[in-house]
């Protein structure tokens, strides 16, 4: 018979993490410009959408099926997620008795891990692309990226980046922020900067939106990272404190440096910096003492900072709302102090981190798994994105007047605000 107990805590951690993705279109919605919130806010729902189905038909048996001996690649056998229905019933027949809870269990909460994923990567587009050309692509990206990375990352003995180089990753600092935070750079870089990029500002229009989406992003993290730990116990009590105390120490070093670099704090910058405080720790939350999760959130919201306002500028990449600055930067900043902090107790490889052992090895491992997972992802980013592109008539934009319209309007006929009748 299942743990009731760990059943109805997986089930919570699940729905957690299904309100993410409805958090993130309020935080990208907020950040865009009026003209373009509706669009934005589509995005992100059209994710939930697009993953809903290719995660039942494929997704799932891609990233978790086969019988493990692929390192790259689940497998062809869940299908459709055939024969789920009888599983439970045989479960709960005790037929299994070394499962904890049922295996269905898993298909939801990893869907709702792949939606928010997907969603993250809208955000670098936002303003000037095609509704159809984006979808798309998230399409093809849910079925052919997403599950064989994860697969790699979390697929169990085997598995390239998880077994064979031995990288951790407790909650998908490789697997959800840095590739959806690099697959949004390689799609702002094919795509072109937004018109007036560089000479105009583009500020959030609504403020209120911004701090909303963070705040139901925070609470749906709690789920994100307690819920890796897969069952009701210490570990999972660890990852939820140290999801707690690195957010709050991320927003605590963002409004600090705002207010040394810019005079003033904001209330966008301390979400920004909740949100970075989150992405630094989701590779380490099960691994780590709190002390440690403090010291992540305190370095990467100045890293983050930085590659927002001086490395885009830089650089010239447009990407619209920092998926990229964010996501990829921040991901990979968790995924290294993972490789200092982790205490070697409770490390899935017993190898723990420089900090306590001395030894480099863990270090040197979560460095190759994360170069692995950056080529892998953007091979394949450039692959599709050329791909859907060639389908769009050879253009992932929307034309110039479209845009100077608004995409609410050209792309779903509706606007967020129609009673407003100011200039955007």
């Amino acid at each position: 018979m299942f743990d009731t107990g760990t059943t109805g805590f997986m089930l919570v951690c699940a729905a957690l993490v299904f309100v993410m993705t409805p958090g993130l279109a309020f935080f990208y919605g907020g950040l865009s410009r009026r003209k373009n919130v509706v669009n934005t806010m589509a995005m992100v729902f059209a994710s939930i959408g697009i993953v809903g189905v290719t995660w039942t038909v494929c997704g799932w048996s891609f990233a978790y099926g086969g019988d493990g001996s692929s390192p790259f690649f689940g497998g062809f056998d869940q299908l459709g997620l055939l024969g789920s229905a009888q599983g439970i019933f045989g479960e709960a027949a005790g037929e299994t008795v070394d499962a904890t809870y049922p295996g269905i269990v898993d298909v939801a909460f990893q869907m709702a891990f792949c939606m928010i994923t997907t969603a993250i990567v809208t955000g670098a587009v936002a303003g000037r692309v095609k509704f159809g050309a984006v979808c798309a692509f998230l399409a093809a990206w849910t079925v052919l990226v997403y599950p064989p990375l994860a697969h790699m990352v979390w697929g169990g003995e085997g598995s390239l980046i998880g077994d064979v180089i031995g990288a951790l990753d407790f909650a998908g600092g490789d697997v959800v922020h840095i590739s959806s935070g690099l697959t949004g750079l390689v799609l702002c870089l094919l795509a072109g900067r937004r018109k007036g990029f560089g000479v105009m500002s583009y500020r959030p229009h609504n403020v209120p939106f911004v701090a909303l989406g963070a705040a139901i992003l925070w609470f749906g993290w709690f789920g994100f990272n307690a819920g890796s730990a897969f069952a009701a116990d210490g570990v999972a009590a660890l990852a939820l404190v140290n999801t707690a105390v690195a957010s709050g120490a991320g927003l605590a070093s963002w409004m600090l440096v705002e207010r040394v670099r810019a005079g003033k704090p904001t209330l966008v910058g301390a979400a920004t910096g909740l949100v970075a405080g989150l992405v630094a720790i989701t590779p380490a939350a099960g691994f780590v003492e709190p002390w440690a999760a403090v010291v992540m959130g305190l370095v990467v919201s100045p890293v983050c900072y930085l590659s927002i306002s001086a490395l885009k500028r830089r650089l010239g990449y447009d990407d619209a709302l920092d998926a990229f600055g964010c996501h990829a930067v921040g991901g990979v900043t968790g995924g290294l102090l993972t490789g200092l902090f982790c205490v070697p107790e409770l490390s899935w490889t017993d190898a723990g981190g420089l900090f306590y052992t001395g030894d480099p090895s863990l270090l040197a491992s979560q460095a190759v798994g994360i170069l692995v997972t950056v080529a892998f992802v953007g091979v394949a980013d450039i692959v599709l994105a050329f791909v859907v592109k060639a389908a769009f008539k050879g253009s992932l934009r929307v034309s110039d007047q479209e845009e100077a319209q608004g995409l609410d309007v050209a792309a779903h006929g509706e606007s967020a605000y129609p009673a407003y009748v100011g200039l955007d």
